[in-house]
């Protein structure tokens, strides 16, 4: 062989594929997690209305500090309150029926299935968050996403008195994420943020297609 001419390199079928995932594990080395999807979309803060329009099929999430507000608001302004799902609302269904330690694993287990049956089925869901937990979100967030169904969030602000000392630290770093417009970073197609006055002067929130143009 010319001492000139190219040299050719034999790769072992250990390294075909490099840093891949092609390149198949050495005895002893763990398995990465499976890498998270890119939820991301470009997220809207919405101003306060007397009317809200969502798409039909959406996934809206509605956060408060308080469930006794949180329902009253959301009996009051929700049009379909056939798409109202909640632990809460689950709870009550298997009070009595499973045994008090296994309701909230169960409770968590039926919401969740019914979440997913309904955005397969291509139907508005509204989920009355029970926590401002992150991860109690992003459950949903995830099953819309999987669905390719829109998400949106409401935080439903409440007095200080009546938001819980442990609650308080979640709830401010949820409403200055939101304020900041970084919840699309999250899942979220729109986010608004409800208080004081715009509570009551919200009436009705719907979920129908745009209104056809002449």
């Amino acid at each position: 062989m010319s001492a000139n001419a190219p040299r050719s390199v034999k790769i072992g079928e250990d390294e075909r594929g490099g840093w891949t995932s092609d390149r198949p594990r050495r005895p002893g080395e763990a398995e990465r997690p499976p890498r998270e999807p890119d939820i991301s979309v470009r997220g809207r803060v919405l101003a306060p209305s007397d009317r809200l329009r969502y798409s039909p099929g959406s996934l809206l999430l509605v956060a408060c500090a308080d469930h006794g507000a949180q329902n009253r608001f959301l009996g009051r302004v929700l049009e379909e309150q056939g798409a109202l799902l909640s632990m809460d609302k689950v709870r009550g269904l298997l009070k009595g029926k499973v045994p008090e330690d296994a309701i909230e694993a169960k409770s968590q287990e039926l919401l969740d299935a019914a979440v997913n049956k309904r955005l397969s089925a291509g139907q508005s869901v509204v989920v009355a968050l029970d926590s401002l937990d992150v991860a109690e979100s992003k459950r949903y967030v995830m099953a819309a996403y999987r669905n390719k169904r829109p998400r949106h969030m409401i935080l439903l602000e409440v007095p200080k008195a009546q938001v819980a000392d442990e609650d308080a630290a979640a709830l401010q770093e949820l409403r200055t994420t939101l304020d900041a417009g970084e919840l699309g970073a999250e899942g979220y197609a729109t986010s608004l943020r409800l208080g004081g006055r715009s509570v009551e002067e919200l009436n009705r929130i719907v979920f129908r297609p745009p209104p056809a143009e002449d």
